[in-house]
């Protein structure tokens, strides 16, 4: 049995009565943060100009976008949606597999939804915990380091088995659905590298392309069948060395989105034990801006690679968000990190830079190219005094999981950054429609209430 095969008969074959209690519960509570995530970015800069472009690819109005009072092309809206979900760095993760999946996957499957008329909570619980399976498990099969933008390529993945399955592909459509998507996956680390804008854009491309190839599936061209394991398929392409069978023999054992970890400050997970740590000794010590004089954060050489670029004067809001120097300086000024802190003017400050000057990330020789923890941060004061701080997971990964408190404060906070106004206490019913999300007969209601109100 091919991997697609395998893949495709666990998205097609799963009943929600299989998933266990803690993957419904992760699955509803991830659902509701990417939602709240994805209405956030509405309102980020470059938005108006994407979706005029969008606007253009299909002229079927069947699908929303988050924050506006928009239709799209199911494959436009997944498009618009997913970008609008990690155009910020603020949507959840497998750590593991360093996979932001339901940024691909909870776009894909929605407006799979929306285009099909409709499905039951199950229905989406079911695909969206599947799919997630899917681009995680790509991502854990991994030994190497990132070479293509993984959170987009094997996100796509996901998107298709979701999808597939929402949309009612028998099996061999599914596996031919998976050659497509091999043949329009794509998503560059050079975008990240450099800080571009269109790191984010690369997760789009692929939940549109989700779309496209469950579509394509119906043609009856004959599919590649080493999707994943081939010597010029996914795996050896995208990752080189690569184990996916330990990934397919956990299929339906264990519920990779139990494992997801949710992104407490809208900036780069790689960020988020300096953040952390700088808090705690401050918190512990009292020490202000004005008393730092040396910041170094010891940690595995992804969070290096990830976010030791270093601070430069008025950068992007993307350069920004993955830059560590940047957003410890940030943490020093307002003593927390926010989606304002990313504006064109908390950009400009002048003072940022400086307080970043003496931010450093040094490589900790964890020999694990995908790791992002264990971290560690040493401050020295410049009276002299070092202060340390070390963690072995970071804030908000499940076994340090955000509370309901701390995780509902986030999803009220992204709403407010909706592009247009949405509906009245659209926060309260999406929170009680997603808290009951298994009884809800029709998930468009979560569309409704996602989409901005219309004039």
């Amino acid at each position: 049995m091919t991997a697609a095969e395998r893949f495709a008969e666990h998205a097609l074959s799963t009943r929600f009565e299989d998933l266990s209690p803690e993957a419904v519960r992760a699955a509803k509570i991830f659902i509701l943060d990417s939602i709240g995530v994805g209405i956030a970015g509405s309102s980020v800069s470059g938005a108006n100009g994407l979706l005029a472009v969008a606007s253009c690819w299909g002229s079927k109005p069947e699908s929303r976008v988050w924050g506006r009072a928009t239709r799209l092309s199911a494959p436009s809206a997944a498009f618009l949606n997913a970008w609008q979900m990690h155009n910020q760095e603020f949507d959840c993760l497998h750590e593991g597999a360093v996979v932001h999946a339901l940024a691909s996957v909870l776009p894909a499957s929605l407006a799979a939804a929306e285009r099909c008329g409709g499905i039951d909570g199950r229905g989406l619980i079911t695909a969206v915990t599947i799919g997630a399976d899917i681009a995680a498990g790509l991502g854990l099969a991994s030994r190497a380091g990132f070479r293509f933008f993984r959170p987009a390529t094997a996100g796509g993945f996901g998107a298709v088995a979701a999808a597939g399955r929402i949309l009612g592909l028998d099996r061999a459509a599914l596996e031919a659905a998976f050659a497509w998507q091999l043949a329009q996956a794509s998503g560059t680390m050079q975008a990240h590298t450099e800080g571009s804008p269109i790191l984010p854009v690369q997760v789009g491309f692929n939940a549109r392309a989700a779309l496209q190839s469950c579509e394509l599936a119906s043609l009856g061209f004959a599919p590649t069948r080493q999707v994943f394991e081939g010597t010029y398929g996914y795996l050896a392409l995208f990752e080189g060395a690569f184990d996916l069978a330990p990934v397919l023999r956990d299929l339906g054992q264990i519920w990779r989105i139990a494992e997801f970890s949710h992104k407490p400050f809208p900036a780069g997970r790689a960020t988020h034990g300096g953040i952390e740590g700088v808090m705690a000794l401050r918190d512990a010590h009292g020490f202000c801006a004005d008393d730092v004089a040396e910041i170094v954060v010891s940690a595995p050489s992804l969070i290096q690679r990830l976010v030791a670029r270093p601070p430069v004067a008025n950068p992007d809001a993307s350069y920004a968000r993955l830059c560590m120097a940047y957003v410890v300086a940030k943490l020093l000024q307002h003593g927390e990190i926010t989606i304002e802190q990313f504006s064109a003017a908390a950009r400009a400050d002048p003072r940022t830079l400086t307080l970043a000057a003496p931010v450093r990330v040094e490589d900790d020789g964890n020999p694990d190219p995908n790791a992002l923890a264990p971290q560690a941060v040493r401050v020295r004061l410049t009276g002299g005094t070092n202060l340390t701080w070390r963690c072995e997971t970071m804030l908000a990964h499940p076994s340090r999981p955000l509370s309901r408190a701390q995780y509902l404060t986030k999803f009220r906070r992204c709403l407010e950054f909706s592009a247009e106004a949405l509906h009245a206490d659209a926060a309260g019913q999406l929170i009680e429609q997603i808290d009951a999300l298994e009884r809800v007969e029709d998930v468009r209601v979560l569309t409704r209430l996602a989409a901005g109100s219309p004039a």
